[in-house]
Formats: structure tokens, sequence, C-alpha cells
């Protein structure tokens, strides 16, 4: 009985108190400075529209901002959540869902009001084929801090939370390369934004079980 005693004095000797907001203010350092990377990349490659002054006058510009934004929030509030034994994935999907949703009856909406020549235009616009693998590139630096963040937490739903991950970093991704983009048709981005969104929380699937295991 001494010896187990021992033993179990020998485990938990050199154990030290967590800090209340270590995990919180690790998902910032994490989180963040990748945030910035992924910015200065855009500016690097891409640089802002060249247009901008008057683009931030208009409500298309800033419901496709607030749309990523929205979703990355969301998703980064999960991921919190999942990253711990106990935690659950909350109202992800219903949140993630209803965003979706407000945002495809925006697009219906400008559709509706637009002339039927301009469809084409609002839908495809003219970078249909690189967006989202663009929106993919900008959301990496951020999947990675996201997961470098994560590996001091203890997920157990592994693909969930790699899911999650996926999604917020593609939402922050996505608004990054907004900042770029010209397109203005709601119907544009409600299919190639959401995605090369999706596609980031694809990887987060495939690549989040095996980053994450414990």
């Amino acid at each position: 009985m001494k010896r187990t005693d021992d033993i179990i004095e020998s485990l938990v000797s050199d154990l030290k108190p967590i800090p209340r907001h270590a995990l919180l203010r690790r998902f910032a350092f994490g989180i963040a400075p990748a945030l910035g990377l992924s910015l200065l990349l855009m500016l690097a490659v891409l640089g802002l529209r060249v247009d901008m002054p008057g683009v931030l006058m208009l409500p298309v510009f800033w419901i496709k901002s607030a749309y990523n934004a929205l979703i990355a929030i969301v998703a980064f509030l999960a991921v919190y959540r999942l990253s711990r034994p106990d935690g659950s994935r909350g109202r992800f999907f219903i949140l993630l869902m209803a965003t979706f949703a407000a945002m495809a009856a925006i697009a219906a909406i400008q559709l509706m009001m637009a002339p039927p020549e301009t469809y084409r235009l609002l839908i495809l616009g003219s970078s249909a084929l690189h967006c989202p693998l663009l929106i993919l590139g900008f959301a990496l630096p951020v999947y990675a801090g996201t997961i470098w963040a994560l590996r001091r937490g203890a997920p157990t739903d592994l693909p969930l939370t790699g899911f999650a991950a996926g999604i917020a970093a593609g939402a922050a991704g996505a608004w990054v390369y907004s900042w770029f983009c010209t397109e203005n048709g709601m119907p544009f981005v409600l299919i190639w934004y959401s995605l090369g969104i999706l596609l980031t929380g694809a990887l987060g699937i495939v690549t989040g079980p095996r980053l994450l295991r414990w």
C-alpha cells in the first residue's frame, strides 16, 4: 500500500495549477497572429480592391463581410467548447444553418430585383473557378493556429472538432479574401464563398483526428 502511495505521490508531485484562462489565451495567441498573417498574405499577393473607398459605402460589401465573420465567430465558439473533454457542439449547426439561410434569403431578394440578363454575373461573377481555392489558401494559416491552440485542449470528438476548426478557419479566410474580391453578387457569395469554407471544413474532418489525437 505504501508503494502505491509513493507511486501516486511521484506522479502528482510536479503538477502545477493551470491559470484560469490559460486555454482562452492560447486560442488568442494562436488565432490572432495567424489571422494577421493571412491578411498580410492577401495584401502581398492580391492587394486590396482598387475601388475600396467607394466600396465601403455599399451595403453588399458589408453583408458579404458580415456573412463570413458570423460563420467564423459561431465556429470558433464551437471549437472552444469542443476543446474540453466535456465540451459539446452546442447550437453550432443550428446557428450555422441560420446564417446560411439568412444569406440565401438576401441572395434570392437580389436576384428577384435584378434584370434576368444579370443573373449569370450575380451567380458566377468572373472568379467562380478560383474563389474557393483562394479562400482555402488564406484559411490555412488560421487553421494551423487553431490546431496549435487545440493541442493544449482535450477534445474527445475529433472529427467534429476538426470540422468546426476548418469551418472557422475557412470563414476567416473568406473574410480576408473579401477585402480583395470584386464580386458584389450575393448569390456568388452564397455559393462560392460557402464552397471555400466547406472545403476547409472537409480538410478539418480529414486532418483533425490525426493532428488532435492525444
